[in-house]
């Protein structure tokens, strides 16, 4: 490496024509400069430079060995150029991974910031498996619900309530909104799920009133079980049953009237959103203007709640 600096070091003196121009410009003192170069002449047994009092002059040998010195300096100048253009203008490649349920939310939320940047390309990866992002080489994933812990950095970008839903056919046949004011009649109901590996078929749920503190816990078999949260939804529009869904992707849903947000009141629990990168050191731009758009379009989108004002930050521990 101490070679590296002795070549940038000659390049920088053949360049700006005297050892105090090249130290003036690399911020080292001209003695300093001397002894690198000094030092170069030393490990190669030859002369680079003739030296007076009043200027240098490359020798034959210097001539030959400042040009390959050069085209060091302009490539090592050239990487720093590209870090700095990865740093503060999105360019290449961006690998985003995305559950299957939030994927129809890419577009709109980048798709005027991918539009601005038309160096920059984008390979979506949908999937509601976990991944690895080293392995699948994802430069960002957004996620839900609670995080395994990994060394990888998580942000919060907002969170998701989790409505309980039913199509109004499905109410009407079920004695209308009014047999639905308490939790208690949802044991005998016919309940989809989502079917996760490992947990059983069983769906789980707890609801507390906020208002009276009261709370209910809730266990049934679902009729229908998915590991696919749009599939349930689907079927919950098509009057299959009752489904526990995230308001972010019923919203519409309901303002359309294709589903009734039942129990209002009541607080079935929600997931967190966020945003996972591989590593926690600085990222490049693409990445951080990337969550910064995900974040500006969460914070409008209706169903979703506690979307930070400000640029989210870092979780630590994750």
């Amino acid at each position: 490496m101490d070679d590296y600096k002795r070549m940038a070091v000659f390049a920088a003196v053949v360049q700006h024509g005297s050892m105090s121009a090249a130290a003036r410009a690399l911020g080292m003192s001209p003695s300093a400069v001397s002894q690198q170069v000094r030092q170069l002449e030393r490990d190669g047994g030859v002369t680079l430079l003739h030296r007076s009092t009043r200027q240098i002059a490359l020798t034959d040998t210097g001539e030959r060995y400042y040009q390959q010195c050069a085209a060091m300096a302009q490539a090592a100048s050239q990487a720093r150029a590209e870090l700095a253009a990865a740093r503060d203008e999105p360019g290449g490649e961006l690998r985003l991974s995305a559950t299957v349920g939030f994927a129809r939310h890419i577009a709109p939320a980048l798709g005027s910031w991918l539009a601005r940047h038309p160096a920059l390309r984008l390979h979506l990866d949908v999937d509601d498996a976990p991944i690895d992002l080293i392995q699948s080489r994802i430069d960002l994933a957004l996620r839900f619900g609670r995080l395994a812990d990994s060394g990888w950095a998580a942000r919060r970008l907002g969170a998701m309530r989790n409505w309980l839903s039913a199509s109004p056919a499905w109410i009407q046949e079920h004695g209308g909104g009014a047999a639905w004011r308490h939790p208690a009649p949802l044991a005998s109901a016919r309940w989809l799920g989502l079917a996760r590996e490992g947990q059983g078929q069983a769906l789980r749920a707890e609801a507390r009133h906020p208002a009276t503190g009261e709370t209910y816990s809730l266990q049934v078999q679902p009729h229908v079980a998915s590991n696919n949260q749009l599939s349930l939804q689907q079927m919950c529009e098509a009057g299959l049953g009752l489904a526990l869904l995230g308001s972010m992707d019923v919203a519409d849903a309901v303002a359309e009237g294709r589903l009734v947000r039942l129990l209002p009141d009541w607080d079935f629990g929600g997931l967190d959103i966020w945003a996972v990168t591989p590593q926690r050191q600085a990222q490049p731009a693409k990445v951080r203007q990337a969550i910064a758009a995900l974040q500006a379009y969460l914070a409008q989108l209706p169903g979703v709640v506690d979307a930070p004002a400000q640029a989210p930050a870092e979780v630590p521990g994750r």
